[in-house]
């Protein structure tokens, strides 16, 4: 990898205040996406997949309503608006059009023509998009099914019924045993968001270790976890405006890390936690891969932000196009993360997926 990203050490040693905790840690890699040019070879989020160019594109076999929500748009027209938005410059006006951005106006142009005049095509079924592909090599984490070391997560941009979110599928292959590669995929029709299609990232792997989310502690922790003299006694020095609710200090910095990441706890919020169990052998499934809308929080969950890019999370985003704390452009629900989970008895058995 060509950068580095290092999170903060956290403002308060957790196994040094409740080391209660200490059986629950877990290991996590944040991925630490950022905007790129990733090769085929390389791990990425929304880069170019290492596909076989003999084995068949994977398609979304569901039937897909083309009501026209007001979001939806080409992908071309999806890219053509982010270019638009990623110039910055002292003086405020935009630099000359590049042949790359007059192509993608022609084709976003034509794309509108043919939506005016025919309207959206109603066949099945719908090209996937990549989101994630993973080498073992990067993501030690990773514990793919035999001899395999590379894993490749797609989705179709259309929500889903009834869930109402993309529909996902996970792909393991032996990245050696790739020959020829599938050079131009096909891409859907149009996007219901455009926060479905993800930008092209570059990733900087950094392992942690996490806790859990306290809505995944027993009643007994989270009580421990909201006893203010228990975190005075332990010298952890926290602010007064604490202590009328001093378990909001370890869900803020103490937990699980925002962000996108493999392995780790889930990061509850919209639910309770919701045991996800395999439907072919009933064990309970674990975290493989979270997709996240954002890197860090705004206010305090700053500090989960990298080190190197504090000074630009404190000062937030500064110019048409800065999203620093979305790099990648996802946007799953309503600024939630998409938590996808496998078995852990067989990698070979159907993963699912939850939006918290």
């Amino acid at each position: 990898m060509a950068f580095v990203r290092t999170t903060p050490s956290r403002p308060v040693q957790v196994t040094a205040v409740f080391p209660e905790l200490a059986p629950l840690a877990r290991p996590a890699i944040r991925l630490h996406p950022r905007p790129g040019a990733p090769s085929v070879r390389d791990s990425s989020v929304g880069g170019p997949l290492l596909w076989p160019a003999g084995e068949p594109w994977p398609h979304c076999e569901d039937v897909h309503l083309h009501v026209d929500t007001g979001f939806r748009e080409s992908l071309t027209e999806v890219r053509r608006q982010r270019r638009l938005q990623s110039w910055w410059r002292p003086d405020g006006r935009p630099p000359a059009d590049t042949p790359e951005d007059e192509a993608l106006e022609e084709r976003a142009a034509a794309w509108l023509d043919e939506r005016l005049d025919a309207g959206p095509p109603s066949e099945c079924p719908v090209p996937l998009l990549p989101v994630a592909q993973l080498f073992l090599r990067d993501i030690p984490l990773l514990r793919p099914p035999g001899q395999t070391d590379l894993l490749q997560v797609l989705w179709c941009p259309y929500e889903h019924e009834p869930d109402y979110k993309p529909a996902t599928a996970v792909f393991w292959r032996s990245a050696a045993e790739v020959g020829d590669i599938h050079t131009t995929p096909p891409e859907p029709y149009e996007a219901d968001y455009p926060g479905y299609v993800p930008e092209p990232c570059v990733l900087a792997p950094e392992a942690i270790t996490e806790y859990p989310n306290s809505l995944d502690l027993s009643p007994e922790l989270q009580r421990m976890l909201e006893d203010w003299n228990r975190w005075q006694t332990a010298g952890a020095g926290l602010d007064s405006s604490y202590a009328p609710c001093p378990g909001e200090f370890y869900s803020i910095h103490l937990g699980n890390a925002p962000g996108w990441k493999v392995g780790g706890w889930p990061p509850w919020g919209r639910t309770d936690p919701i045991p996800r169990h395999c439907a072919t052998c009933g064990v309970q499934m674990v975290p493989l891969l979270t997709i996240a809308s954002r890197e860090w929080n705004g206010g305090e969950g700053r500090s989960w932000a990298p080190q190197e890019e504090q000074a630009t999370a404190l000062a937030g985003s500064r110019g048409p196009g800065r999203y620093p704390s979305q790099p990648t452009r996802v946007e799953v629900g309503s600024t939630d993360n998409m938590q996808i989970y496998v078995c852990p008895a067989s990698p070979d058995h159907p993963h699912t997926d939850l939006i918290q």
